[in-house]
C-alpha cells in the first residue's frame, strides 16, 4: 500500500486544506502541515490538547504554541520560498505510517541550483518532544543565509492568547516562555540545534519582538552541504510548574535512538489496527489514512482526556469534546486499543461534576453533559454560534440548551465499553454513578400530558441541527429510554457481581432511591413507532413540513455562506435535514428495528439529507449494510474514509470558519468497514462476523483486540461467498 501523501504546490487558496491533510501529532499536540517559511497568515499552528484560554468576549479555545519550525532562506537579498518563480521542484511528503513530514524544494538561480530538505515529526513516545532536520545543498559554490528558530507570533481565531513572551538563550537552547492571558498558565518552547561538523558557517543570535533565532551564514559547494538537527520540547504549566526548565530538560534528553523508538512504536500501533482491502487501493489507503488521523489524536499520555471534534488540527470548534467521541470514534479504539478507549471514558467520568452543575443551572436533576466540553466539563458552547451573513449580527442558537441527547452518548460509551471488554472497573470507578446521573437527567425531562398515560420529551434538538426546539425527537426519546434502562441493568450487574462495592457507592450516592425513581418511568416513555408505511417520524409534525430536496433548498440561498437552520434558514420549515437523525437511531439501536424498516427509512430520509455534517455519511453507510445493500453503503463509506484525504468538506457555518480534520468521519469509516461490511457484532464467547463486502473487493483483513487477545481476521470473498480466517497475533 502507498503510505505517502504528496502535495506539490503551495497556493494561498489551498493552504488551509494542505495544513489539515499533512497534519502530524501525538495526542499531546498537533502540528499543521505548513511550510517552514509560513507565517500565521498561512494558518501555522501547533495546537495543544487540554489547555484553553478566553480573551474578552471571544470564544474560549485551545492554545497554539509558539512555532519552533520557523525558517527563512535568503540568497543575497532574495527570500526563497515555495512560491518563488524560480522553483523547479517542490514536494511535501507525509509518510503517514510513521507520522513524518518531509519537504524538498529546488530553486534554479543565476548562481546555481539550491536544494532544501526538511524533516519533522512529533515523537509518539515522548509526547513533549518534536524533531526537526534541515539540509541545504547546491550544485555550485555559493553563500546562503538561513534564519531559523522560534516564532511566538501565532495564529489564533479568538486571540491573542499570550499577553507576553520571554525570549532567551539558556543552556545552549533557544527558549520562548509565553504567559497566557489568564495569568496562570505558561507555555514553554525550547529548541537546541546541532550542526554537522563538516558544515561551513558562521552563526549569530537574533532576537526581535516576537522571534528568537539563529542566523547562519552558510558556504555551500557541490561537495559540501549544510546539515542542522533540532531537538524541540514543548511543556506547559499543566505538565510542570516550572515549564521552562522542564522543557530544557526534555529537550536535552534526546538521543540518537529517539527515531528508532518512534518508528518501532508506530509499527506496534499499526499491528493493532492496519486494514487491507483486496481490489480497492483507494479505499485501503483512505481507511488507513483515517486511522492515522485517529492515532495522532489519541491521548496515550493521559488517563483522562478526550479527542476534540477537529482533533488537534487547530482551534476550530474551540478544541471542545462533542458527542462525536463516544458515538463515532470510541468503537475503533475499543476494538483495537482498549486502553485508549478507557482514557476517553475516563474523561467523561472525571467531568461528571460539570455535567451535574450544568443540569442544575437549567433546573434539571442528574447529569446534562456539555455540548462543547472543555476542562472540568465546562460547556464552551455559545448562545450565538452562527453569524447572520446579511446583518453581521450573531444569531441565537440552541445547541447548548436543547441537544439533550448528549448525555445518552456518554451512557452508551460506558455501556459498550463494559460489554466489549468485560472490564467492570470502569463502573466501580465512577462509571455506574455517571450512567445513573445521565438517566436521572432524562427522568427530569419527562412530561406527562394530562390525558395521556405516557411521558413525552419536548423542546429539544436531535442530531439534525437544522430543526430546533422540536417535540418528541425519535432519537432523543429512544436514547433517553435506553439510558434509563442501561442504568438499571448496570446497577443490578454491579449489585450481583460486586455487592460490597455497590453498597459503598450506594451509601455515598443514594443509588437505591434513584433506581426506584427510574424503574417507575422507564416503561412509560413515549417511543414513536413506524407508521403504516414503515416510516418513523423524526419529530412531531415533521411529515407535515414542506417536502423538498436539498438542491431546491440550496437554490433558495441568497448568500453562499448563509446558515440553513435556525429560525429563518432555508431548511427550517422543510423536511431537508442536516445529517442522519432517524438513521443514526436505527444504527445505534439496530437491535430493535427490522432490516425492512431500516431500508424504508433509509430510502425516505437519505434524499432529504444535505449531509452538511461529516458525521452523516457513515450512518447511511452502516444502515445500508443492515439491509444487505453494500452497493448503497460503499459511496457513503468512501466519503467518510476520504473526508480528510480528498478535502472539500464544509468550511463555513454562516461566517464562522469550521475547517479542520474530521476524526468522527474517520471513526465512522472504521465502523462502516468493520461493523458494516464485515458485520462485527458482540457475542458471549467470541465476536460474530456477518460479512457483506462490496462486490469488487477480493478480501478484507483487519485486527481487533477482544478481551486482551489481538486477533487478525481475513475475509476472503469468492463469488458472493465468504471464507473467514482468524489468527491470534502478538
Amino acid at each position: 500500500m502507498n503510505w505517502e501523501i504528496i502535495v506539490n504546490s503551495d497556493y494561498k487558496d489551498t493552504v488551509a486544506e494542505t495544513g489539515n491533510k499533512l497534519l502530524i501529532g501525538n495526542g499531546y499536540l498537533g502540528v499543521r502541515g505548513t511550510l517552514d517559511e509560513h507565517e500565521k497568515e498561512e494558518l501555522v499552528a501547533i495546537t495543544l490538547a487540554g489547555i484553553y484560554d478566553k480573551v474578552g468576549n471571544g470564544w474560549r479555545e485551545p492554545l497554539n504554541a509558539p512555532n519552533p519550525f520557523w525558517s527563512k532562506i535568503h540568497l543575497d537579498d532574495q527570500l526563497l520560498t515555495a512560491r518563488s518563480e524560480n522553483v523547479i521542484f517542490h514536494e511535501q511528503n507525509l509518510q503517514f505510517r510513521y507520522g513524518i513530514l518531509i519537504r524538498e524544494t529546488v530553486w534554479k538561480t543565476e548562481k546555481g541550483n539550491i536544494t532544501l530538505k526538511t524533516e519533522r515529526y512529533a515523537d509518539i513516545n515522548a509526547v513533549n518532544k518534536l524533531h526537526y532536520r534541515i539540509s541545504l545543498s547546491s550544485d555550485q559554490v555559493m553563500h546562503l543565509r538561513l534564519s531559523t528558530g522560534i516564532n511566538s507570533d501565532v495564529w489564533d481565531i479568538h486571540g491573542p492568547h499570550y499577553k507576553g513572551v520571554r525570549l532567551i538563550e539558556k543552556d545552549s537552547c533557544l527558549a520562548c516562555e509565553a504567559l497566557v492571558q489568564n495569568d496562570i498558565d505558561r507555555v514553554a518552547v525550547v529548541r537546541e540545534d546541532t550542526i554537522a561538523e563538516s558544515s561551513i558557517y558562521e552563526k549569530r543570535l537574533v532576537t526581535d519582538e516576537s522571534k528568537i533565532f539563529n542566523c547562519y551564514e552558510i558556504e555551500l559547494n557541490p561537495h559540501q552541504s549544510f546539515e542542522l538537527t533540532s531537538e524541540i520540547a514543548i511543556v506547559t504549566t499543566k505538565d510542570h510548574s516550572d515549564a521552562l526548565n522542564k522543557a530544557i530538560q526534555v529537550c536535552q534528553s534526546s538521543s540518537s535512538s529517539d527515531k528508532t523508538n518512534h518508528l518501532s512504536k508506530w509499527d506496534k500501533i499499526w499491528n493493532t489496527c492496519e486494514v487491507e482491502i483486496g481490489g480497492d487501493e483507494m479505499a485501503e489507503m483512505g481507511m488507513n489514512y483515517s486511522l492515522y488521523q485517529l492515532n495522532i489524536a489519541a491521548p496515550r499520555h493521559s488517563k483522562s482526556l478526550s479527542i476534540p471534534a477537529r482533533a488537534l488540527s487547530g482551534q476550530v470548534y474551540k478544541g471542545a469534546i462533542f458527542w462525536d467521541t463516544e458515538m463515532f470514534m470510541l468503537d475503533y479504539f475499543l476494538w483495537t486499543q482498549p486502553e485508549i478507549a478507557k482514557t476517553l471514558i475516563g474523561y467523561r467520568i472525571d467531568t461528571l461534576s460539570g455535567a451535574l452543575e450544568k443540569a442544575s443551572q437549567y433546573g434539571y436533576e442528574g447529569a446534562f453533559y456539555a455540548w462543547e466540553s472543555q476542562e472540568g466539563g465546562f460547556d464552551a458552547c455559545s448562545d450565538y454560534n452562527v453569524t447572520d451573513v446579511f446583518t453581521n449580527r450573531p444569531v441565537r442558537t440552541y445547541f447548548k440548551d436543547k441537544q439533550m441527547h448528549i448525555s445518552s452518548a456518554i451512557a452508551r460509551g460506558i455501556d459498550y465499553y463494559v460489554q466489549v471488554t468485560d472490564d467492570f472497573s470502569v463502573l466501580l470507578e465512577g462509571g455506574l454513578i455517571t450512567v445513573i446521573e445521565c438517566a436521572m437527567f432524562y427522568r427530569s425531562l419527562l412530561l406527562k400530558p394530562l390525558l395521556k398515560d405516557h411521558f413525552v420529551i419536548n423542546d429539544v434538538i436531535g442530531p439534525d441541527e437544522y430543526h430546533e426546539r422540536v417535540n418528541n425527537n425519535a432519537y432523543t426519546n429512544y436514547m433517553a429510554h435506553y439510558t434509563i434502562k442501561c442504568a438499571i441493568e448496570q446497577a443490578k450487574a454491579v449489585m450481583t457481581l460486586y455487592p460490597e462495592a455497590y453498597l459503598a457507592i450506594d451509601k455515598v450516592n443514594d443509588i437505591s432511591e434513584k433506581l426506584k425513581k427510574l424503574e417507575a418511568v422507564v416503561d412509560k416513555i413515549y417511543l414513536p413507532k413506524p407508521n403504516e408505511f414503515g416510516l418513523l417520524e423524526q419529530f412531531d409534525g415533521y411529515f407535515t413540513l414542506e417536502d423538498i430536496t436539498p438542491d431546491i433548498a440550496k437554490s433558495r440561498l441568497k448568500h453562499p455562506k448563509e446558515y440553513w437552520g435556525g429560525g429563518n434558514g432555508v431548511a427550517s420549515d422543510t423536511q431537508v435535514i442536516k445529517q442522519a437523525d432517524v438513521l443514526t437511531l436505527m444504527e445505534v439501536r439496530s437491535d430493535i428495528f427490522s432490516p425492512d424498516v431500516i431500508e424504508k427509512n433509509w430510502h425516505y430520509y437519505e434524499p432529504r439529507t444535505e449531509h452538511g455534517s461529516s458525521l452523516s455519511a457513515c450512518m447511511y453507510a452502516l444502515t445500508a449494510c443492515r439491509f444487505n445493500r453494500p452497493d448503497l453503503s460503499y459511496p457513503f463509506f468512501l466519503k467518510s474514509a476520504l473526508s480528510d484525504l480528498k478535502g472539500g468538506g464544509k468550511q463555513w457555518a454562516g461566517l464562522v470558519y469550521i475547517g479542520g480534520t474530521h476524526p468522527a468521519a474517520s471513526g465512522g469509516a472504521w465502523k462502516s468497514l468493520i461493523q458494516g461490511f464485515a458485520g462485527l457484532e458482540l457475542s458471549e464467547n467470541e465476536p460474530l462476523l456477518s460479512p457483506n463486502l462490496p462486490e469488487h473487493w477480493q478480501y478484507l483483513v483487519f485486527r481487533i483486540n477482544y478481551k486482551g487477545k489481538l486477533i487478525k481476521i481475513r475475509i476472503n470473498s469468492v463469488k458472493g461467498s465468504y471464507h473467514i480466517l482468524r489468527e491470534e497475533i502478538k
